[in-house]
């Protein structure tokens, strides 16, 4: 696996995979960014590539200093399961 790429004109976080790419779309607004959608190819499930998808955009935020709006169920799953990034859920 590849490390997770933004692709800034996408607006996603993608994770490729052999032959596949992984992604979560996004929309930024201001300090904060808001993750839609997380979409693993059919051929990469149950590989642990969501959850790395997810870790390598978080850690990819963090860094940036921005908060986070998880509106896709899996990320919002994900970050409950990991404590360590609560810290970067948006309040409100």
């Amino acid at each position: 696996m590849s490390p997770v790429e933004d692709n800034v004109p996408a607006h996603r976080f993608e994770l490729k995979a052999g032959e596949s790419t992984a992604f979560i779309d996004y929309r930024r607004e201001g300090g904060r960014t808001v993750l839609i959608h997380t979409e693993v190819p059919e051929a990469l499930e149950g590989q642990g590539v969501g959850s790395a998808l997810v870790r390598g955009a978080l850690d990819r935020l963090r860094a940036e200093g921005q908060a986070v709006v998880p509106r896709c169920s899996f990320v919002a799953r994900y970050v409950e399961r990991h404590p360590e990034y609560g810290d970067l859920v948006a309040e409100g």
